[in-house]
């Protein structure tokens, strides 16, 4: 009986300790548990340039994430290819994978935020008293709102500009362009410079390249479309003058198709360009490789009669996946990515986008923040934080992009006498009603 009772006890002993021992190690696991967010991004430039660092924004905003939050663990795919990446992120969304937050340019953004694959940032925001919605660009931040509500942070961006051959106009007599140039001028300067310079009978300098009627609906204070986007508006008097103005500057060439290898000859005045180009090709060694050895520098677009110098803008988006387990922690990744002051100096300093806070540009304009390499030369942030506080995103909706390719191939059908201004005009809008309205 004894033997049972010590036998008994012994193995209750046993159990307790067994016991003990789970305890301990669940705790232990339970205190030491990591917690893992995953990010959506690609190698390289979203603004079709080249990039030697294609992750460094990304890395540099992780880093300072996870010395922050010492048991989370912040994990991206590597090697997906700008070119590649909408159709990667699409694949995850549909299979249920995607990531936790994750980029996507402005043009993707009304598609995701309509099929409620990215979350409503609105109860976030009225919770969290440290974001600033008044330090981005206003543009830059409309792109990541839908019905009122924010789904996106912007990350960079890119406005155009006009790039200016500076070393054509001096040998022109003609004076670099003011911030405050209009159509006229414009025209002006495009018609002086378009000559035949070499005697042989063909033009062969010009005014400029790749100017289009979109740029010229954007400075001259026009709208393509109405509220509803259910209506557009190209037989207005507006948009029939963009168009018009366009085709006397192409007029001006007397039908030779300027090419971009002309601008790279330094045979063309004038070229728009956005501020990833104007990053990428101003430095030494890309400008000499690029543009020869042409002078260049930029200006704000020209205004239309009835418009302003302003610039349209593109941007990179982040977003937060609807499905996400932690969106608390995701929220502070999106703002440590889009807000946090260290990572947006290297968008401006490691990529060929602009940052998207105001007061990072301006803190970099103070310091005179040039390239950093040799043959650099500083660049006037003060005026780039100017055109952004003016810049105007292009409208986010489901059909923007067709009736815009509906849009360009009518007109460029005016452009070559195939249909009559105002006529065709009067047919594309009808075109794109039914398309809209469909």
């Amino acid at each position: 009986m004894m033997g049972m009772k010590r036998k008994l006890s012994f193995g209750g002993h046993l159990l307790v300790i067994i016991l003990l021992a789970a305890f301990g190690l669940w705790s232990w696991q339970a205190a030491h548990a990591r917690t893992h967010l995953r990010v959506g991004t690609f190698v390289g430039s979203a603004w079709d340039v080249p990039s030697s660092d294609g992750y460094a924004v990304m890395d540099t905003a992780i880093k300072s994430f996870e010395e922050e939050h010492p048991d989370v663990d912040v994990t991206y795919v590597s090697g997906i290819k700008p070119e590649d990446y909408e159709e990667w992120l699409a694949e995850q969304i549909l299979a249920g994978t995607e990531p936790d937050v994750f980029l996507m340019p402005d043009d993707d953004f009304e598609a995701y935020a309509s099929m409620g694959a990215i979350r409503n940032l609105s109860d976030t925001i009225a919770r969290d008293k440290g974001f600033d919605e008044e330090g981005f660009y206003p543009a830059v931040l409309e792109y990541g709102r839908k019905d009122g509500s924010l789904y996106a942070l912007p990350v960079e961006c890119a406005p155009t500009l006009m790039f200016v051959n500076k070393t054509l106009l001096e040998r022109e007599g003609i004076e670099m362009p003011s911030d405050d140039w209009t159509w006229q001028d414009f025209y002006d300067i495009c018609a002086r410079v378009t000559k035949d310079t070499n005697g042989d009978g063909d033009l062969d300098q010009f005014g400029m390249y790749d100017y289009d009627w979109q740029l010229a609906v954007t400075t001259n204070g026009g709208g393509l479309f109405d509220p509803s986007r259910r209506a557009c508006f190209f037989a207005s008097p507006n948009i029939e003058q963009c168009v018009q103005f366009v085709m006397r500057l192409k007029k001006l060439q007397q039908g030779h198709e300027v090419t971009s290898r002309e601008v790279d000859l330094g045979k063309v005045a004038f070229r728009p360009f956005t501020f990833a180009e104007y990053k990428t090709y101003k430095p030494y060694p890309w400008r000499i490789k690029k543009f020869s050895d042409s002078e260049w520098d930029c200006v704000r677009l020209p205004a239309g009669p009835s418009g302003k110098n302003v610039s349209p803008v593109s941007t990179l988006l982040i977003a937060m996946s609807e499905r996400t387990a932690e969106p608390g922690l995701a929220w502070q990744l999106m703002k440590k990515i889009s807000m946090d002051p260290e990572v947006q100096q290297a968008v401006l300093e490691k990529s060929q986008g602009l940052p998207v806070r105001r007061e990072v540009v301006l803190s970099a304009a103070k310091a005179q923040w040039g390239w950093g390499s040799v043959g650099s030369e500083s660049v006037d942030l003060e005026a780039i934080s100017r055109v952004m506080d003016e810049a105007i995103g292009h409208p986010k909706f489901r059909d923007h992009r067709a009736a815009i390719i509906m849009a360009e191939n009518a007109i460029q059908e005016i452009y070559a006498g195939k249909r009559p201004l105002s006529m065709g005009l009067h047919k594309l809008q009808k075109e794109v009603n039914a398309y809209l309205q469909r």
